[in-house]
């Protein structure tokens, strides 16, 4: 795996890469976006076949600090799940975006190996942090001595 460091201080050029990215996807594949939120870059998939995720819990509020949006709207995703147990056949997807959202995971190997489960062979793998890609490269390196994914959990 390779990981490329986009930006360390703008939203803006994570998201600008995020959505280059998306452009550049074939017409038509079959993309999730794991953790989509409120969907902020279904806008840009126009020309693929997009499915949402997303673990529907979040309500905006938080706990006070940090940042919070105040509302959320979770009615829109198309799997409600946890992010390491997506019902979804194995290789089903031709590509995968995670954007904001590996910071939030108690387990992200665990949703690592899922991925690893329901993208076809050669698919894409897209991940966007606000912390650059410094916590990638250390899944990276676990990765290598984990045990594989765990099979045929899906429908």
């Amino acid at each position: 795996m390779n990981f490329k460091l986009v930006g360390t201080t703008t939203d803006e050029v994570r998201i600008n890469w995020v959505i280059r990215q998306l452009k550049a996807l074939p017409e038509g594949i079959r993309i999730l976006d794991a953790g989509a939120g409120e969907l902020r870059f279904k806008p840009h998939c126009g020309h693929l076949q997009y499915v949402s995720q997303d673990f529907g819990q979040y309500d905006g509020g938080g706990d006070g600090t940090g940042l919070q949006t105040g509302k959320w709207d979770n009615s829109l995703h198309d799997i409600v799940s946890d992010i390491t147990r997506i019902p979804a056949a194995d290789a089903s997807f031709d590509a995968i975006l995670c954007s904001e959202v590996f910071e939030h995971i108690p387990d992200a190997i665990e949703a690592v190996r899922e991925f690893a489960r329901i993208l076809k062979p050669g698919g894409a793998l897209q991940f966007a942090n606000p912390l650059c890609a410094l916590p990638l490269l250390r899944l990276q390196q676990l990765l290598v001595h984990a045990p594989p994914a765990r099979a045929g959990s899906g429908d």
